[in-house]
């Protein structure tokens, strides 16, 4: 097996590994979430831009920005926005089932706005996950989480809809709109909450979590480098069952019957979607 193959798959898993952690970092203090948002914000713009400037590339994204960017920008704040509150109003596991939806919903956007047809097996699946969702928010509306899981699916609507402009402008970069995506939410969520009052060991928490999902994403850009984007979904989907055994496990959070069987559905759609493509 080719060692480039192989340290794209690694790079990916672990990237889908670190992403599950969200809800833990999230659900895991008492600060409120823009509180998250705020500090969260600061580690991932400073991680990204020194990662931008160790590859030399920091000036000539800078330089190059474009509408596309400039979009990709809007799409990725809006959806961090939507994420962080997603989390403490909804459970670790409908949020990461919601989000697991997202190669469909790239496939509908990219079918509306780039006429580009989803194969046969993509629109079944995408049918039948349709229906899991639908079962997982059924039991949101018996416990009244229903608020965090349309906030997870405005999050998974955004970031598809940013997957679409780099479908439609391969060349807009990854990393800037990363860091600015980032960055342009600190003063509004300073507006939102006080951010000095979180306790001092919560902002080394929150801290981290924006410096190791920083990390996640600069892993996940070389990874996708390195193999197929359809493995890549793949791969990916394994972010879905590992947050909800790391809620269990870390928050003693356990899904509930609808949840798991509308998560079984959507896990079965994602995997039977991508299997047989390369």
């Amino acid at each position: 097996m080719e060692r480039t193959y192989v340290i794209g798959v690694i790079l990916v898993a672990v990237s889908a590994v670190i992403w599950s952690s969200a809800g833990i970092f999230t659900r895991g203090v008492e600060a409120d979430a823009w509180a998250v948002i705020f500090w969260r914000g600061i580690a991932a713009t400073g991680f990204t831009l020194a990662y931008m400037a160790l590859r030399g590339s920091l000036v000539s994204e800078f330089r190059n920005l474009n509408a596309p960017t400039v979009l990709a920008v809007v799409l990725m704040a809006s959806g961090t926005a939507a994420f962080i509150p997603a989390f403490k109003l909804s459970s670790v596991a409908n949020v990461a089932l919601i989000w697991a939806t997202a190669p469909f919903v790239t496939a509908g956007l990219t079918w509306l706005f780039l006429r580009e047809p989803p194969s046969r097996r993509v629109v079944i699946a995408s049918f039948a996950t349709l229906f899991g969702v639908g079962i997982v928010a059924w039991g949101s509306l018996q416990s009244g989480g229903w608020i965090g899981d349309l906030l997870a699916f405005w999050m998974t609507l955004m970031m598809s809809a940013s997957f679409v402009i780099y479908r439609r402008w391969p060349d807009t970069p990854a990393a800037l709109p990363s860091a600015v995506s980032a960055a342009v939410l600190i003063p509004i969520a300073w507006v939102f909450t006080d951010a000095m009052d979180v306790v001092v060991h919560e902002r080394w928490i929150i801290t981290a979590f924006g410096a190791v999902f920083a990390t996640a994403s600069v892993l996940m850009m070389e990874g996708a480098r390195r193999i197929p984007s359809a493995e890549v979904a793949l791969i990916g989907a394994v972010e879905t069952p590992v947050a909800g055994v790391l809620a269990y496990l870390i928050l003693a959070e356990a899904a509930a019957p609808l949840t798991i069987l509308g998560g079984v559905i959507i896990m079965v759609s994602v995997i039977w979607s991508q299997w047989s493509r390369g």
